[in-house]
């Protein structure tokens, strides 16, 4: 689903040259479930952004489904990640302004999606992640764990093949972070998302099917290992 080769990644200044990723090789399987972890500062988000289609790279290739998708214009690159990729941050990035299911629907507006289309289908979303009776409350009137919640609707309502969370349990307590994690477990499993999470926390990794160890813009190890819904 994902195939990277040869990545890198170079931040310049007028004095200074950083390199964030360095001949990174990579690839996810249709229907994986890859959780990256390595210390602050390894590049992690940097190449969760590179699979993402948000940043480019300084070098290599990336396929997509198995199309070279590093060097198309920014119009294609937008419709890739409006139709194939569904991103959750940890900061949940809703809009205060719109209640939870305006906010859910956002993404289906940039596909020219009808209005009863896009509420059937922003409901079917929030079904899945228990909210379906907070369509009209606002993020400020919602847990965390909610909010993250409607940022995983969100973010599933285009019906994407990969979802790239970062850090999706990072401003969660444990309680929260697990039913969070129990929902990705479920859209993966029983609905085959492939989904590519960085993450801090070592047990929600351990559920994960493979960890990815990555240190100083390099992945160094990988582990893998059988996940069980709880």
């Amino acid at each position: 689903m994902i195939l990277l080769s040869n990545i890198e990644k170079v931040y310049r200044t007028s004095s200074i040259q950083t390199l964030a990723l360095r001949n990174v090789n990579l690839a996810v399987a249709k229907g994986e479930f890859l959780s990256i972890m390595g210390p602050s500062g390894c590049g992690k988000s940097t190449l969760l952004n590179i699979m993402g289609l948000l940043d480019a790279p300084s070098g290599g290739t990336i396929k997509l489904d198995g199309q070279t998708v590093s060097n198309l214009p920014d119009q294609k690159l937008a419709k890739i990640r409006n139709e194939k990729l569904g991103f959750i941050f940890q900061s949940y990035h809703l809009i205060t302004d719109l209640n939870v299911i305006d906010n859910v629907e956002l993404p289906l507006i940039y596909r020219n999606v009808s209005a009863s289309e896009r509420k059937k289908r922003a409901m079917e979303a929030l079904e899945k992640v228990g909210l379906s009776a907070r369509t009209k409350h606002y993020p400020n009137q919602l847990s965390g764990g909610q909010r993250q919640r409607v940022a995983i609707a969100r973010a599933i309502v285009g019906r994407p093949e990969v979802i790239l969370a970062d850090e999706p349990t990072g401003n969660l307590d444990s309680v929260m972070g697990d039913e969070v994690m129990n929902i990705l477990l479920q859209l993966n499993q029983q609905d085959g998302t492939t989904i590519v999470m960085v993450t801090h926390d070592e047990a929600q990794a351990l559920r994960t099917q493979r960890l990815l160890r990555f240190f100083d813009g390099q992945p160094v190890n990988t582990e893998s290992y059988a996940t069980q819904l709880s």
